[in-house]
């Protein structure tokens, strides 16, 4: 269970709004301010490898390794204060991803994470099936189209990021997860920070980036109904691409009936490395349940969901969102 309290590296004491940091957020500032300096360039740039180095030396100082490192208790998410902001926002940097722990309980208000969101200036919601202006109510639906996706079912999710299946001018690249209600069962998430995937290949072999930049190296089968309408075609795209503002972002999918990879042995190389890793118990896999209250603000980080089992007392509900923007200042 994730547990509600502020972690051993991101403590903060909030007190007449004002912050007293820890040791990291002190860190990533100070380093940040100094990589910012140099403009080295993109460290995703495989031809870039000062950048990259500068990059890397910088991101792994102090990286969290465990989960509790990046819950922070806020008051209320839907008007952080700006200590609170600035812990998350600080996390987001770091990790790509912050837990927060608010006071909301299982109120079923759709604003709180939508007001939490338009702190970050994250506006542009993907507007999937299944979401009303943005937000997806994630629960266990029978009786229509929602039970034939497993996110509307009580089954295992495998790895992923959220919207792998998008066009490419519709990258989701932040998402946010709020829950109301934890199942009476199960429900466990892993969360992998992709920039961490990333580190693991290319420091492999610098041609597995390569390989999983290729515009073709991934293709989502169409999604066609019980009715044979096809609800969306074939989409072909990479792994990993840089965006505009040199951030990296990560689309992929572990599930075998959702995707079929190039056949090339680079490649398959490659793909076997990324799914021999999120089996592992690498340190910067954390593995929680959220609870009421709880949320998770993120760049689209790779997690899967445990399967799960509700009660009549206790129905799993959580509410998700998802962004063309990354979260606003990481």
């Amino acid at each position: 269970m994730l547990i509600r309290r502020v972690g051993n590296y991101w403590r903060a004491w909030i007190a007449c709004g004002e912050l007293t940091s820890g040791s990291l957020t002190m860190t990533v500032t100070k380093k940040s301010e100094s990589h910012n300096k140099y403009k080295l360039g993109c460290p995703f740039d495989l031809d870039n490898e000062p950048a990259y180095h500068a990059w890397l030396e910088n991101k792994m100082d102090d990286y969290p390794q465990d989960i509790e490192d990046i819950i922070i208790e806020v008051n209320d998410p839907r008007k952080l204060s700006t200590a609170e902001y600035k812990v998350i926002r600080d996390l987001v940097k770091k990790t790509n991803m912050a837990i927060y722990a608010g006071n909301t309980g299982d109120d079923p208000d759709k604003e709180i994470p939508t007001m939490l969101a338009k702190q970050f200036n994250l506006d542009s919601p993907d507007l999937n099936m299944g979401a009303d202006d943005g937000v997806t109510a994630l629960r266990v639906v029978d009786g229509d189209w929602r039970g034939d996706y497993i996110p509307y079912t009580n089954h295992s999710i495998h790895w992923h990021t959220d919207g792998y299946y998008n066009p490419l001018d519709r990258k989701i690249n932040s998402l946010i997860l709020h829950c109301v209600q934890p199942a009476a069962r199960g429900g466990e998430n892993a969360l992998l920070d992709h920039e961490i995937i990333y580190i693991r290949l290319r420091q492999e072999n610098p041609d597995y980036i390569h390989a999983l930049m290729q515009p073709d190296v991934m293709m989502i089968p169409a999604n066609i109904n019980k009715n044979g309408e096809e609800i969306r075609p074939d989409r072909y795209g990479p792994v990993f691409s840089i965006l505009d503002d040199g951030n990296l972002n990560m689309r992929y999918t572990a599930r075998t009936r959702s995707i079929k990879w190039k056949q090339d042995p680079l490649v398959q190389e490659a793909v076997a490395l990324l799914h021999d890793y999120l089996h592992t118990d690498s340190p910067y896999i954390y593995r929680g349940i959220l609870q009421s209250g709880q949320g998770l603000i993120c760049n689209n980080v790779l997690h899967d969901r445990a399967g799960f089992e509700d009660d009549e007392q206790h129905k799993r509900l959580l509410y998700r969102m998802r962004y063309y923007q990354r979260v606003d200042n990481t």
